[in-house]
């Protein structure tokens, strides 16, 4: 059974990129979601389920929203996300 090991979300504006990496080190999908439909995608996933993003301002509103909601939430320093960045920088990458 596939299981989810890390949703990894970028913050924007009004669209969030979420990515869903599984136990077995495939992704399971990495799509764009509207401001308004990321709490509805978040809510699919099991409680207790690691939720990384890049630590910025509003980071810390929805990591506090997502562990009210009984989430593990790890908030990554920018200079550290840097280091994943592979080729051009979007938010899709």
């Amino acid at each position: 059974m596939n299981t989810i090991r890390v949703v990894g979300i970028d913050i924007a504006k009004s669209v969030f990129q979420v990515c869903v990496w599984m136990v077995d080190g495939s992704i399971a999908y990495n799509k764009k979601i509207s401001r308004s439909k990321l709490l509805d995608c978040v809510r699919h996933f099991e409680p207790g389920t690691l939720i990384a993003m890049e630590a910025c301002s509003t980071s810390h509103f929805w990591g506090r929203t997502f562990r009210a909601m009984g989430y593990n939430v790890r908030l990554i320093p920018a200079q550290h996300v840097k280091a994943f960045v592979r080729s051009q920088k979007n938010d899709a990458n």
